[in-house]
């Protein structure tokens, strides 16, 4: 049995945990979309492999049995004390009763002796947003993931520049990773059922050694939402808070863009260059 992970923050006492799903929590039930996922998935036979919110086990045992090793994060104590009497002779699959955004990764790889981790998740439709961000910190050790979310988050992470959905959590998934959606999943599928459709969405991380050192990258990020701070605004306008017009102009001419540009014609690299032209 491995030690405790002294680098793993857990879900706070102080949080009152119950046996009822929590707020957004609906669990997948449907035994062939099951088996879709796990079939899509890219799990290899010597992956380590972290699953995000199993709770009751639907996906566990599968994705066991594409990997060497399941870790999975529960953060609901009675979900995680049932998961753990309902497997507690399947010795790939260990279950720990944590936040994911309190759950460091590195650690957790450095633990199994793994340089890099699969994450898999069926992800609370009202924190999606603050786990990705989460998983992105933690993308130097992370192989490639498969995520259930709102179809409508869905196309917001694998849109095109200039679509409707093309936004600020469409530049920072796209920086990090090339998403793509799989398939999409019914309500019915879940259970509850809830009152949207959701969507399997696969991750191809780019190549370890391509991010940016951490600073850069947040002061990247924190020019991209300034980008984006007013949809209806282009680029000039945006960004005359902390750059003057004349300035805006100029670069974005240099990079062969009108000077009424706005933020969401513009590719992930293509933030990066303007970035890196205002910063000099």
């Amino acid at each position: 049995m491995f030690p405790a992970l002294p680098l793993l923050a857990l879900q706070s006492s102080s949080v009152q945990q119950t046996h009822r799903p929590k707020l957004g929590q609906h669990f997948l039930r449907d035994k062939r979309f099951q088996r879709r996922i796990v079939d899509c998935l890219d799990i290899g036979r010597d992956d380590l492999v972290c699953e995000i919110g199993p709770g009751r086990g639907a996906m566990t045992e599968l994705l066991a049995a594409q990997g060497r090793q399941v870790v999975a994060i529960e953060v609901d104590r009675e979900l995680a004390r049932t998961l753990r009497e309902k497997l507690v002779n399947k010795r790939s699959v260990e279950i720990i009763e944590a936040d994911i955004l309190l759950t460091d990764l590195a650690a957790l790889c450095r633990r199994y002796q793994q340089e890099r981790c699969f994450v898999f998740g069926n992800l609370p439709y009202y924190i999606t947003s603050p786990i990705l961000h989460h998983l992105f910190d933690f993308s130097g050790c992370v192989r490639g993931m498969g995520l259930l979310v709102q179809r409508e988050v869905a196309d917001r992470l694998s849109a095109l520049p200039g679509s409707r959905d093309y936004g600020y959590l469409t530049v920072l998934t796209q920086l990090y990773a090339n998403p793509r959606i799989e398939f999409g999943i019914p309500p019915g599928a879940f259970s509850p059922a809830p009152k949207v459709d959701s969507a399997l969405v696969t991750f191809e991380m780019k190549p370890k050694g391509s991010e940016l050192p951490p600073d850069e990258l947040k002061a990247l990020l924190d020019f991209v939402k300034l980008c984006f701070a007013h949809k209806r605004k282009n680029l000039l306008n945006n960004l005359d808070s902390s750059f003057s017009r004349q300035r805006v102009e100029q670069e974005l001419a240099g990079m062969s863009l009108p000077a009424t540009a706005r933020a969401e014609e513009l590719a992930p690299p293509q933030f990066q260059q303007l970035f890196h032209r205002l910063k000099q």
